[in-house]
Protein backbone atom coordinates (compact mmCIF):
# COMPACT_ATOMS: atom_id res chain seq x y z
CA UNK A 1 0.00 0.00 0.00
CA UNK A 2 1.09 3.54 -1.08
CA UNK A 3 1.24 5.58 2.39
CA UNK A 4 1.25 8.79 0.19
CA UNK A 5 -1.57 7.66 -1.78
CA UNK A 6 -3.72 6.59 1.27
CA UNK A 7 -2.83 9.84 2.69
CA UNK A 8 -4.33 11.58 -0.13
CA UNK A 9 -7.35 9.46 -0.28
CA UNK A 10 -8.21 9.89 3.37
CA UNK A 11 -7.82 13.69 3.98
CA UNK A 12 -7.36 15.70 0.57
CA UNK A 13 -10.09 17.25 -1.02
CA UNK A 14 -11.83 16.46 -4.10
CA UNK A 15 -13.49 13.36 -5.53
CA UNK A 16 -12.97 10.36 -7.43
CA UNK A 17 -13.74 9.70 -11.34
CA UNK A 18 -15.19 6.52 -12.35
CA UNK A 19 -14.01 5.62 -15.72
CA UNK A 20 -14.44 2.01 -15.67
CA UNK A 21 -17.20 1.10 -17.99
CA UNK A 22 -16.82 -2.66 -18.49
CA UNK A 23 -17.66 -4.26 -21.73
CA UNK A 24 -21.42 -4.71 -21.12
CA UNK A 25 -21.93 -1.32 -20.09
CA UNK A 26 -19.22 0.50 -22.84
CA UNK A 27 -21.70 0.58 -25.91
CA UNK A 28 -23.80 2.68 -24.41
CA UNK A 29 -21.12 5.33 -22.64
CA UNK A 30 -19.78 5.41 -26.63
CA UNK A 31 -23.30 5.81 -27.48
CA UNK A 32 -23.79 8.84 -25.40
CA UNK A 33 -20.23 10.30 -26.47
CA UNK A 34 -21.10 10.24 -30.06
CA UNK A 35 -19.86 7.23 -31.24
CA UNK A 36 -22.61 4.65 -32.80
CA UNK A 37 -22.16 0.95 -33.10
CA UNK A 38 -21.39 1.10 -36.61
CA UNK A 39 -17.77 2.44 -35.81
CA UNK A 40 -16.40 -0.45 -34.75
CA UNK A 41 -16.93 -4.38 -35.61
CA UNK A 42 -15.31 -6.15 -32.65
CA UNK A 43 -14.41 -5.50 -29.07
CA UNK A 44 -11.01 -4.62 -29.99
CA UNK A 45 -12.31 -1.96 -31.93
CA UNK A 46 -14.80 -0.88 -29.10
CA UNK A 47 -12.19 -0.54 -26.41
CA UNK A 48 -9.68 1.19 -28.72
CA UNK A 49 -12.71 3.70 -29.03
CA UNK A 50 -13.48 4.35 -25.24
CA UNK A 51 -9.50 4.59 -24.48
CA UNK A 52 -9.09 7.33 -26.71
CA UNK A 53 -12.16 8.60 -25.02
CA UNK A 54 -11.11 8.45 -21.31
CA UNK A 55 -7.59 9.16 -22.53
CA UNK A 56 -8.87 12.71 -23.66
CA UNK A 57 -10.70 12.98 -20.58
CA UNK A 58 -7.44 11.85 -18.18
CA UNK A 59 -5.28 14.51 -20.46
CA UNK A 60 -7.58 17.48 -20.31
CA UNK A 61 -5.67 20.56 -18.15
CA UNK A 62 -9.18 20.14 -16.08
CA UNK A 63 -8.77 16.19 -14.75
CA UNK A 64 -6.18 17.16 -11.92
CA UNK A 65 -5.69 16.62 -8.82
CA UNK A 66 -6.68 20.04 -7.75
CA UNK A 67 -9.98 18.44 -7.52
CA UNK A 68 -9.95 14.70 -8.54
CA UNK A 69 -8.73 12.39 -5.27
CA UNK A 70 -8.86 9.61 -7.45
CA UNK A 71 -9.85 7.64 -10.90
CA UNK A 72 -11.03 4.11 -11.39
CA UNK A 73 -9.94 2.20 -14.38
CA UNK A 74 -11.19 -0.76 -16.54
CA UNK A 75 -8.66 -3.49 -17.11
CA UNK A 76 -8.58 -2.85 -20.36
CA UNK A 77 -7.58 0.61 -19.76
CA UNK A 78 -5.25 -0.31 -17.24
CA UNK A 79 -3.45 -2.60 -19.74
CA UNK A 80 -3.19 0.25 -22.24
CA UNK A 81 -1.17 3.01 -22.32
CA UNK A 82 -1.35 7.01 -22.38
CA UNK A 83 1.32 8.77 -24.08
CA UNK A 84 4.22 6.41 -23.26
CA UNK A 85 3.11 5.05 -19.57
CA UNK A 86 0.55 2.96 -18.26
CA UNK A 87 -2.61 4.53 -17.61
CA UNK A 88 -2.06 3.91 -13.80
CA UNK A 89 1.16 5.73 -13.53
CA UNK A 90 0.19 8.33 -16.16
CA UNK A 91 -2.64 8.96 -13.44
CA UNK A 92 0.18 9.15 -10.56
CA UNK A 93 3.50 10.04 -12.06
CA UNK A 94 1.49 13.00 -14.35
CA UNK A 95 -1.69 14.15 -12.85
CA UNK A 96 -1.05 13.13 -9.26
CA UNK A 97 -4.29 11.10 -9.34
CA UNK A 98 -4.83 8.16 -7.57
CA UNK A 99 -5.65 4.85 -9.73
CA UNK A 100 -7.99 1.95 -8.48
CA UNK A 101 -9.39 -1.15 -10.95
CA UNK A 102 -12.72 -2.34 -11.33
CA UNK A 103 -12.45 -5.64 -10.67
CA UNK A 104 -16.16 -7.30 -10.59
CA UNK A 105 -17.35 -9.24 -13.42
CA UNK A 106 -20.46 -8.40 -13.38
CA UNK A 107 -23.89 -8.87 -11.65
CA UNK A 108 -25.40 -12.60 -10.71
CA UNK A 109 -28.91 -13.52 -11.45
CA UNK A 110 -31.64 -11.66 -9.31
CA UNK A 111 -31.98 -13.68 -5.40
CA UNK A 112 -33.96 -12.40 -2.97
CA UNK A 113 -34.78 -9.07 -4.35
CA UNK A 114 -30.86 -8.42 -4.71
CA UNK A 115 -27.49 -9.15 -6.98
CA UNK A 116 -24.79 -10.78 -5.86
CA UNK A 117 -21.21 -10.23 -8.00
CA UNK A 118 -20.38 -13.39 -10.17
CA UNK A 119 -18.17 -15.60 -9.44
CA UNK A 120 -14.19 -14.47 -9.85
CA UNK A 121 -12.58 -17.04 -10.40
CA UNK A 122 -9.27 -15.72 -12.10
CA UNK A 123 -9.25 -12.69 -8.58
CA UNK A 124 -5.80 -13.40 -7.31
CA UNK A 125 -4.10 -13.42 -10.48
CA UNK A 126 -6.16 -9.84 -11.35
CA UNK A 127 -5.52 -8.61 -8.26
CA UNK A 128 -1.36 -9.58 -9.11
CA UNK A 129 -1.62 -7.86 -12.09
CA UNK A 130 -3.21 -4.77 -10.47
CA UNK A 131 -0.07 -4.63 -8.33
CA UNK A 132 2.20 -4.67 -11.45
CA UNK A 133 0.42 -1.98 -12.80
CA UNK A 134 0.65 -0.04 -9.83
CA UNK A 135 -2.77 0.30 -8.72
CA UNK A 136 -3.92 1.69 -5.68
CA UNK A 137 -7.13 -0.13 -4.93
CA UNK A 138 -9.94 -1.97 -6.23
CA UNK A 139 -13.82 -1.35 -7.18
CA UNK A 140 -16.30 -4.40 -6.80
CA UNK A 141 -19.87 -3.81 -7.76
CA UNK A 142 -23.51 -5.37 -6.41
CA UNK A 143 -26.84 -3.97 -6.24
CA UNK A 144 -29.96 -4.19 -3.76
CA UNK A 145 -32.95 -3.58 -5.30
CA UNK A 146 -35.49 -4.16 -2.10
CA UNK A 147 -36.08 -3.87 1.21
CA UNK A 148 -34.91 -7.68 1.64
CA UNK A 149 -32.77 -8.17 4.85
CA UNK A 150 -31.41 -11.57 3.64
CA UNK A 151 -30.51 -10.55 0.46
CA UNK A 152 -28.73 -7.18 1.41
CA UNK A 153 -27.06 -9.54 4.08
CA UNK A 154 -25.40 -11.90 1.24
CA UNK A 155 -24.79 -9.11 -0.46
CA UNK A 156 -22.40 -7.25 2.27
CA UNK A 157 -20.93 -10.56 3.41
CA UNK A 158 -19.81 -11.43 -0.26
CA UNK A 159 -18.39 -7.48 -0.93
CA UNK A 160 -16.61 -8.03 2.39
CA UNK A 161 -14.93 -11.61 1.42
CA UNK A 162 -13.73 -10.24 -1.38
CA UNK A 163 -12.31 -7.32 0.61
CA UNK A 164 -10.32 -9.26 2.60
CA UNK A 165 -8.83 -11.10 -0.25
CA UNK A 166 -7.94 -7.83 -1.61
CA UNK A 167 -6.89 -6.37 1.16
CA UNK A 168 -4.42 -9.48 1.86
CA UNK A 169 -2.55 -8.30 -1.91
CA UNK A 170 -1.86 -4.71 -0.32
CA UNK A 171 -4.99 -3.20 -2.07
CA UNK A 172 -7.64 -0.52 -0.79
CA UNK A 173 -10.79 -2.32 -2.07
CA UNK A 174 -14.05 -0.01 -2.90
CA UNK A 175 -17.41 -1.86 -1.70
CA UNK A 176 -20.19 -0.74 -3.93
CA UNK A 177 -23.31 -2.29 -2.48
CA UNK A 178 -25.38 -0.51 -4.72
CA UNK A 179 -28.83 0.82 -3.60
CA UNK A 180 -31.05 1.14 -6.68
CA UNK A 181 -32.28 4.77 -6.36
CA UNK A 182 -35.61 4.01 -7.83
CA UNK A 183 -37.05 1.16 -5.71
CA UNK A 184 -40.04 2.34 -3.42
CA UNK A 185 -38.57 0.87 -0.01
CA UNK A 186 -34.82 2.19 -0.38
CA UNK A 187 -35.08 4.03 2.65
CA UNK A 188 -35.45 0.78 4.45
CA UNK A 189 -33.36 -0.88 2.23
CA UNK A 190 -30.56 1.46 3.28
CA UNK A 191 -31.13 1.00 7.30
CA UNK A 192 -30.59 -2.80 6.43
CA UNK A 193 -27.76 -2.31 4.70
CA UNK A 194 -26.03 0.34 7.34
CA UNK A 195 -26.41 -2.47 10.16
CA UNK A 196 -24.74 -5.34 8.00
CA UNK A 197 -22.03 -2.76 7.09
CA UNK A 198 -20.88 -1.61 10.53
CA UNK A 199 -21.27 -5.41 11.88
CA UNK A 200 -18.94 -6.38 9.25
CA UNK A 201 -16.65 -3.49 9.32
CA UNK A 202 -16.26 -4.61 13.28
CA UNK A 203 -14.81 -8.34 11.86
CA UNK A 204 -12.04 -6.22 10.27
CA UNK A 205 -8.58 -6.28 11.27
CA UNK A 206 -7.40 -3.31 13.25
CA UNK A 207 -5.46 -2.11 10.19
CA UNK A 208 -7.69 -3.25 7.34
CA UNK A 209 -8.60 -0.46 5.33
CA UNK A 210 -11.83 0.13 2.66
CA UNK A 211 -13.60 2.29 1.29
CA UNK A 212 -17.33 2.66 1.07
CA UNK A 213 -18.92 3.11 -1.97
CA UNK A 214 -22.93 3.98 -1.53
CA UNK A 215 -26.02 5.70 -2.97
CA UNK A 216 -26.90 8.85 -1.49
CA UNK A 217 -29.22 8.40 1.13
CA UNK A 218 -32.85 8.84 1.48
CA UNK A 219 -31.98 10.64 4.75
CA UNK A 220 -30.01 13.15 4.59
CA UNK A 221 -25.91 12.57 6.94
CA UNK A 222 -27.53 8.53 7.08
CA UNK A 223 -23.95 7.55 6.96
CA UNK A 224 -21.85 10.41 8.35
CA UNK A 225 -21.14 6.87 11.40
CA UNK A 226 -19.07 5.06 9.09
CA UNK A 227 -17.05 7.92 8.46
CA UNK A 228 -16.23 7.60 11.86
CA UNK A 229 -15.17 3.97 11.81
CA UNK A 230 -11.69 3.43 11.92
CA UNK A 231 -11.60 0.96 8.80
CA UNK A 232 -13.29 3.86 6.63
CA UNK A 233 -10.63 5.53 4.48
CA UNK A 234 -13.41 7.26 2.78
CA UNK A 235 -17.53 6.94 2.06
CA UNK A 236 -18.15 8.02 -1.95
CA UNK A 237 -21.62 8.41 -3.84
CA UNK A 238 -22.25 6.80 -6.41
CA UNK A 239 -24.70 9.10 -9.15
CA UNK A 240 -27.30 5.51 -9.50
CA UNK A 241 -29.07 7.25 -12.30
CA UNK A 242 -29.59 10.66 -11.24
CA UNK A 243 -28.73 13.58 -13.53
CA UNK A 244 -25.39 15.39 -12.84
CA UNK A 245 -27.16 18.38 -11.18
CA UNK A 246 -30.26 16.51 -8.95
CA UNK A 247 -27.01 13.78 -8.15
CA UNK A 248 -24.44 16.73 -7.24
CA UNK A 249 -27.80 18.29 -5.51
CA UNK A 250 -28.39 15.55 -2.87
CA UNK A 251 -24.84 14.63 -2.62
CA UNK A 252 -24.27 18.70 -1.26
CA UNK A 253 -26.68 17.86 2.13
CA UNK A 254 -24.57 15.01 3.11
CA UNK A 255 -22.15 16.39 4.96
CA UNK A 256 -18.61 14.68 4.50
CA UNK A 257 -19.71 12.47 1.81
CA UNK A 258 -18.21 12.83 -1.64
CA UNK A 259 -19.14 11.76 -5.15
CA UNK A 260 -17.15 8.84 -7.32
CA UNK A 261 -19.60 9.48 -10.53
CA UNK A 262 -19.36 7.96 -13.30
CA UNK A 263 -22.04 8.46 -16.56
CA UNK A 264 -22.74 12.08 -14.84
CA UNK A 265 -19.05 12.91 -15.02
CA UNK A 266 -18.83 11.94 -18.48
CA UNK A 267 -22.43 13.82 -18.97
CA UNK A 268 -22.28 16.12 -22.54
CA UNK A 269 -19.32 15.39 -23.59
CA UNK A 270 -19.10 14.41 -27.42
CA UNK A 271 -16.50 12.90 -29.61
CA UNK A 272 -16.89 15.35 -32.07
CA UNK A 273 -16.34 18.83 -30.06
CA UNK A 274 -13.38 20.83 -30.19
CA UNK A 275 -10.26 20.41 -27.73
CA UNK A 276 -11.37 23.74 -26.33
CA UNK A 277 -15.50 22.76 -26.28
CA UNK A 278 -14.50 19.56 -24.51
CA UNK A 279 -12.06 21.21 -22.30
CA UNK A 280 -14.67 23.42 -21.54
CA UNK A 281 -17.59 20.88 -20.44
CA UNK A 282 -15.38 18.71 -18.51
CA UNK A 283 -14.16 21.69 -16.47
CA UNK A 284 -17.57 22.81 -15.58
CA UNK A 285 -18.84 19.66 -14.90
CA UNK A 286 -15.88 18.57 -12.47
CA UNK A 287 -16.16 22.30 -10.80
CA UNK A 288 -20.07 21.15 -9.65
CA UNK A 289 -19.12 17.82 -8.87
CA UNK A 290 -16.26 19.01 -6.99
CA UNK A 291 -18.35 22.05 -5.39
CA UNK A 292 -20.89 19.15 -4.10
CA UNK A 293 -17.96 16.81 -2.71
CA UNK A 294 -16.64 19.56 -0.40
CA UNK A 295 -20.15 21.11 1.13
Amino acid sequence: MNQKQLDRMHSSTGFIAALDQSGGSTPKALLAYGVSKDKYVNDDQMFDLVHQMRTRIIKSPAFSSKKILGAILFQKTMERKIDDKYSADYLWDVKGIVPFLKIDKGLDVVKNGCQMMKPMPQLDELLDEANKYHIFGTKERSVIGEANEEGIKDVVEQQFEVAKRVIAKGLVPIIEPEVTITIKDKKEAEEILHKYLLLNLAKLADTDKVILKLSIPSKVNFYADLMKDKHVVRVVALSGGYSRSMACKLLSKNHGMIASFSRALAEGLLVSQTDEQFDKIIASSIDSIYQASIK
